[in-house]
């Protein structure tokens, strides 16, 4: 299935993430994923019933899908990020910015199905940590308890991981 939204979008991180470190592992591609998150960039729209709305459709599309969606315009998380994680962010300036802020070098990355038929993939640490199982703190925004809790709970499910510490 490939969308149509007036403004960009990506699946990304963990589920991305996941599939790969599945497929490497000989687990079942679905092994661990909690969710699909689908981030998008609207800077028109940042009413967070835009994002409800477009969850919605996005389910009514999908129809039974066996994933929960999390879907997230990043224009608009500097308005919640400091009450979930504690400490206040500026307005991302882009999808891509956003992504380059994810927690860990394996986990910032995004996929894109084009009218073409091609994949936009955006991966600003590149390819080798989600290639090799290396999680690797990316410490441009995230807080070392996040990234120790996130890095300890996948180790338990992928025990072929290496954890690079704080």
């Amino acid at each position: 299935m490939q969308l149509d939204p007036p403004f960009e979008y990506y699946v990304g991180a963990g589920s991305v993430t996941n599939t790969i470190w599945n497929e490497i592992s000989g687990y079942p591609l679905e092994y661990g994923i909690s969710d699909i998150d689908i981030v998008y960039y609207d800077k028109y729209n940042l009413d967070v019933h835009h994002e409800t709305k477009l969850k919605k459709e996005l389910e009514r599309i999908l129809g039974d899908f066996s994933f929960k969606l999390d879907v997230k315009n990043q224009a608009r998380v500097h308005f919640w990020y400091e009450s979930k994680f504690g400490f206040p962010i500026k307005p991302y300036m882009s999808i891509e910015t956003a992504i380059d802020s994810w927690p860990t070098t394996a986990t910032a990355i995004g996929v894109r199905l084009e009218h073409n038929g091609l994949y936009t993939i955006y991966s600003p640490y590149g390819f080798n940590d989600l290639f090799s199982m290396v999680v690797r703190p990316n410490k441009l925004l995230v807080a070392q308890e996040i990234y120790e809790s996130k890095s300890t709970k996948w180790k338990e499910k992928w025990p072929l991981l290496e954890i690079i510490p704080w």
